[in-house]
């Protein structure tokens, strides 16, 4: 797959289309994508020699990833180096901007010990954006094709208070970096909506998740692309839910369920980065179909 994959993707690439997947340190990939020779160690597999340096293999073929790891914590300055300055110069990368700035209220899980079922305090606070996560990338910007800012799916969901809440800190949006909005409540996806983000040239993602519209309906709203540039992340099938998936399709060693209607949609927004020249950025996850780069490599066999 990867003698297939690599040309292919580098000249979408160089046509301003970067196409890549979400994370990249799956095992699963192993054989097919991933050179299991270039992970041993004493002649057995070495999974921190994979996961230290597979970026390096991966960026060999892919022009692009999303970092989802971001989405936890704020990366120190000396992890930003170590990423960028030991993966090939070549490769590009989208980052989702940490949930202690997207979201509203903390979830009562565990994982959240005292503060579960809590207001965040930090929720969309442009100053720990700026100190806690761009100025530590500012030196790397030129790598980065964009910022992504997911919002969880509200319980209650109301557009105006949505827009009221995001349309300061969209306006206090550091400079030098591409924004892209990610949201999970299909309630939001409205014209008023999809103005704001134009009025600060910034994306709207289109999101194949649990709960949003299939992405063939996100893209025949009107005015859907809101900038110069396009995100697209196929996550899921809607309706399945995420721990579903991931039982389902781990650990990711081949493409289990085709999701023809995404496949085509894919294809379509290629044909329209094409025509129009916009720049777009396309994701694949494993959580999909099985296995992303699968998945990917079967959208352009029809490209």
């Amino acid at each position: 797959m990867k003698q297939k994959l690599a040309p292919r993707l580098r000249r979408l690439a160089e046509a301003g289309l970067l196409i890549g997947t979400s994370s990249w340190k799956y095992e699963g990939w192993l054989g097919d994508l991933y050179t299991p020779e270039r992970y041993l160690t004493r002649g057995k597999h070495s999974q921190k020699k994979f996961e230290e340096s597979c970026l390096a293999e991966y960026g060999e073929i892919f022009p692009v990833v999303c970092g989802d790891f971001s989405f936890y914590q704020f990366p120190t300055p000396a992890f930003w180096h170590k990423l960028f300055s030991t993966s090939p110069s070549q490769l590009r990368f989208a980052f989702k901007v940490p949930e202690e700035i997207t979201v509203r209220q903390w979830p009562a899980h565990a994982r959240y010990g005292a503060r579960g079922g809590l207001r965040n305090s930090t929720y969309l606070d442009p100053q720990l954006l700026r100190t806690g996560f761009t100025d530590a990338l500012a030196p790397y910007r030129q790598r980065v094709e964009a910022l992504i800012f997911e919002f969880g799916a509200f319980p209650r969901p109301n557009l105006d208070e949505f827009l009221s809440e995001i349309e300061p800190f969209l306006a206090a949006l550091p400079a030098g970096f591409r924004y892209a909005v990610e949201i999970r409540n299909p309630e939001f996806l409205a014209p008023a909506y999809l103005s704001l983000l134009a009025q600060y040239r910034v994306a709207h993602v289109l999101n194949s998740w649990t709960r949003m519209p299939e992405l063939e309906a996100q893209l025949s709203l009107p005015d859907i692309f809101t900038t110069d540039f396009f995100v697209v992340r196929a996550l899921l099938r809607p309706g399945r839910a995420y721990e579903e998936a991931v039982k389902r399709f781990s650990p990711y060693t081949k493409v289990q369920e085709e999701n023809q209607s995404v496949r085509q949609t894919l294809r379509e927004l290629i044909g329209t980065a094409r025509k129009s020249g916009r720049r777009g950025l396309i994701f694949v996850n494993n959580r999909l179909e099985g296995n992303a780069p699968g998945t990917i490599d079967a959208v352009l066999d029809e490209v």
